[in-house]
């Protein structure tokens, strides 16, 4: 039996990359799969239908069950068409996996509002229309995955503040969602995939990253009944590793009856101070390596 059997799955942006990868995974573990994709290039333009066609043939040719859908994660109607889609064709879904995904690089002091709003619009809001449409089918039937796409960019960028904040809020979003959807039986986790493909090929620095093939298998047990006690977690998957993430908690505090002034707060400081920021140390690195010559170790 598969890993997947008789279960049916959504996966958006999965013409191509990582989606494609997990679209195909999900297949081959015995799930009957939702293939959506835009078909737009990697800044959003340009729609065409034919990639997520080509990957149901894939999976129908080496003997899956699949159907294409090409709307849009952007909007409302989008999101639930792709459950729909699900539902009127398999008969039910049972889990959602949101890896659609632009860039449109750019520094924080030349960035415009046609650059912000659809990476916005495509990563956070896209997981968001799937999400919520699928969210009160879970509720009802008492089961159901949600996994979104993030990246370790969320915890900061130097050139892409768009697409850091829109994973940043996908973290949020899923974890949020483990929190509303426990009672119902819904998990829901978040992948931060390293891996080679159109998006990742807009990396500046010269960092190891796996196939998109590596990340499929984590997703495929996140979706398994053998996960159905793993909820609220970011995984890493690069290659051969998986990394999962730290809970967002206080970590120092400092207390006095009544309020800080500005004095007060600048003689004790010391005491909450400020923890580090790791990719400010990469930086450094990656500077002094610039001047030897050499790669810096990531």
């Amino acid at each position: 039996m598969g890993y997947l059997d008789g279960k049916v799955i959504a996966v958006t942006g999965s013409g191509r990359g990582i989606g494609r990868a997990v679209a195909m995974a999900c297949a081959a573990a015995g799930a009957s799969v939702v293939v959506n994709d835009y078909g737009v290039s990697v800044d959003g333009s340009d729609p065409t239908s034919e990639v997520a066609n080509e990957v149901v043939a894939e999976i129908k040719a080496a003997g899956g069950n699949a159907i294409a859908n090409a709307s849009s994660v952007t909007t409302m109607d989008g999101g639930a068409s792709i459950v729909q889609t699900a539902i009127d064709t398999f008969g039910r879904i049972d889990g959602v996996v949101c890896v659609a995904g632009i860039l449109r690089e750019r520094m924080l002091f030349n960035m415009s509002e046609a650059e912000w709003d659809p990476v916005i619009e495509t990563h956070l809001k896209g997981t968001f229309t799937v999400f919520r449409a699928a969210a009160p089918v879970f509720r009802e039937q008492k089961s159901g995955t949600f996994i979104g796409f993030t990246s370790g960019a969320f915890a900061a960028s130097v050139a892409q503040a768009n697409y850091s904040a829109a994973k940043g809020g996908i973290v949020s979003l899923v974890r949020s969602a483990a929190a509303g959807m426990q009672k119902y039986g819904v998990t829901s986790n978040c992948i931060a995939p390293v891996a080679k493909s159109r998006m990742s090929g807009q990396v500046p620095f010269g960092i190891e990253m796996g196939e998109p093939e590596d990340v499929a298998p984590m997703v495929v047990f996140l979706l398994s009944d053998q996960a159905r006690e793993v909820t609220g977690q970011v995984y890493t998957v690069n290659g051969g590793r998986v990394a999962v993430w730290n809970q967002p908690v206080e970590v120092r505090e400092m207390r006095k009856k009544g309020r800080w002034t500005p004095e007060e707060i600048a003689a004790r400081f010391d005491e909450v101070g400020q923890e580090p920021m790791p990719i400010l140390e990469r930086l450094k690195e990656m500077e002094a390596a610039a001047r030897s010559g050499d790669k810096p170790n990531r």
